[in-house]
């Protein structure tokens, strides 16, 4: 008996001894939040990584710049702006396809940048947009599509030109 509790003693601690060096090797995966702003709008974009077991867990988001669609292209196939309907509203229509060519299926926002007479102008039109192109699968397209009209009474503008398009990825 005298020398079986030494033993138990010593297998104990030995295997204490094992459990300290496993968590030296444990690793787990954390959601790391991301987030950023394009025209007073936050979007998130939140990544994973492995980290050893004792890392503290991410508390507040990072702001980031905006992360873009890899390979991304596009093809304005119609946009046509009206100054002036005759019912004092005017008027902005276009289709743009937007083109994913990657193996993997793209969440986000596209932003498109248009030059209004004059005054640089980055936004989404996704909201009102009837096809807003929130996702795009992988390895195909999707046709950005607007219509909508907006009061002169608001001010008047004379010319709209698109500038560029931009796909901004999201969670």
């Amino acid at each position: 008996m005298k020398i079986i509790i030494p033993f138990l003693c010593f297998a104990i601690a030995l295997l204490a001894g094992c459990d300290a060096s496993d968590d030296e090797d444990c690793i787990k995966t954390i959601t790391i939040p991301q987030v950023y702003i394009v025209n007073n709008q936050t979007y998130s974009y939140d990544i994973t990584e492995e980290v050893p077991c004792d890392f503290p867990e991410p508390t507040t988001p990072e702001f980031i710049e905006p992360p873009e669609l890899e390979n991304f292209t596009y093809e304005v196939l119609n946009f046509r702006f009206t100054p002036d309907t005759g019912n004092n509203t005017s008027r902005l229509q276009f289709e743009i396809k937007l083109n994913n060519p990657n193996d993997y299926n793209a969440r986000g926002i596209p932003i498109l940048t248009t030059n209004s007479d004059g005054l640089e102008i980055r936004r989404s039109f996704s909201n009102d947009a009837s096809i807003p192109c929130l996702e795009i699968e992988a390895n195909a397209d999707c046709i950005l599509t607007y219509d909508q009209e907006s009061s002169l009474d608001l001010g008047i503008i004379n010319s709209i030109e698109l500038i560029n398009v931009q796909y901004l990825l999201t969670n």
